[in-house]
């Protein structure tokens, strides 16, 4: 049951846009944090996927015992766990992909900023290792805060000369993942055929779903616009609750995780048309990261594109996240540059 669920749900999804399973290139995944709550089903998930051949499950304890589970699989890549910092670089040489979901996860009254000196060292010391070991390889950053740990990943490449902005990314695809389920339910539409652009940041008001592009065209009222983008800004903290603190959105993440690092393996492997959202360096607004819509090719990021039109409520919006969004690059960019 459960694999013929996996193959015509995660597969159907992974394996659209044209791709065939025959001819497709070797490609390299890791996973640091797969020990974690995230981790292991991103692990799950990035099993599943044909365009992986060889998947690198790193974490600081643990990793061995799932990487053991996962490689039972009968699916195309090959698996290995590395286990501690002294593992880190067999884990990341010659890797494609690092998808980073490593750090502790938010507790109930906790909030993103709470995490922020514990998983930014994290993050630190994760993109030193990056840099030392796979300095071409796409970055996919899943640690929050996520608006902080982009810039903190970009400066340690900066100082190492490995930086290039078309392959760093904030992981914003949880909050695309959500505006699109509420807006269906909402809506009465196939949440299968929704599209709903998230701009903006990756915690609380910095999230910015842009209903008024959302597809299919559901007309809704303002007041439901409105409930909508509060709850697609409160989702994390609606699981965190839900959880009655024993965890935070593990799985959802996972699933949104897996969902871009498909989209920028796709992106490498030359599919044409790939676009997600994401946060990375942007001139789209004045901000220095903006998430918005990017089209992935070869070389990563191939176009940051615009925000489109946008009603006034978005409009207000997208000014009122501004000072948020900034204080939280510049504590960023702060923190990688204090030591």
């Amino acid at each position: 049951m459960f694999r013929s669920v996996a193959r015509s749900a995660a597969g159907k999804h992974l394996l659209r846009r044209g791709y065939s399973t025959e001819s497709v290139p070797d490609r390299k995944v890791a996973v640091l944090g797969a020990a974690g709550g995230i981790g292991q089903p991103l692990s799950l998930l990035m099993k599943l996927n044909p365009l992986v051949s060889r998947l690198a499950l790193y974490d600081i304890a643990n990793t061995p015992g799932v990487a053991a589970d996962v490689s039972h699989i009968n699916s195309r890549s090959e698996v290995t766990g590395y286990v501690g910092e002294e593992q880190l670089g067999q884990a990341l040489e010659g890797c494609d992909v690092v998808i980073i979901p490593a750090g502790v996860p938010r507790k109930p009254g906790m909030t993103r900023d709470d995490l922020f000196n514990i998983n930014a060292g994290i993050v630190k010391g994760l993109c030193s290792a990056i840099a030392k070991y796979c300095p071409n390889a796409l970055v996919n950053m899943i640690s929050n805060p996520v608006n902080s740990t982009v810039p903190i990943a970009a400066e340690v490449f900066k100082k190492a000369g490995t930086y290039d902005e078309r392959k760093l990314f904030g992981v914003t695809t949880l909050d695309v993942v959500r505006a699109k389920t509420f807006y269906a339910g909402k809506a009465k539409v196939n949440v299968a055929d929704v599209n709903v652009p998230v701009v903006g940041g990756h915690a609380g008001i910095t999230i910015l779903p842009l209903f008024s592009q959302a597809t299919p065209k559901a007309n809704l009222p303002e007041d439901e616009i409105k409930a909508l983008t509060k709850r697609t800004q409160d989702g994390g903290t609606e699981v965190v609750e839900a959880k009655a603190g024993k965890g935070s959105a593990t799985l959802s993440m996972a699933y949104a995780g897996a969902i871009f690092a498909d989209a920028c393996l796709k992106g490498l492997n030359g599919v044409p048309d790939v676009v997600e959202c994401s946060f990375v360096q942007s001139t789209v607004t004045e901000l220095p990261f903006f998430a918005s819509k990017v089209r992935l090719g070869k070389s990563g990021v191939e176009e940051v594109l615009g925000l489109g039109p946008l009603s006034e409520y978005e409009k207000q919006g997208l000014e009122s996240l501004k000072p948020e969004l900034k204080a939280s690059i510049e504590k960023g960019i702060n923190f990688a540059n204090k030591s």
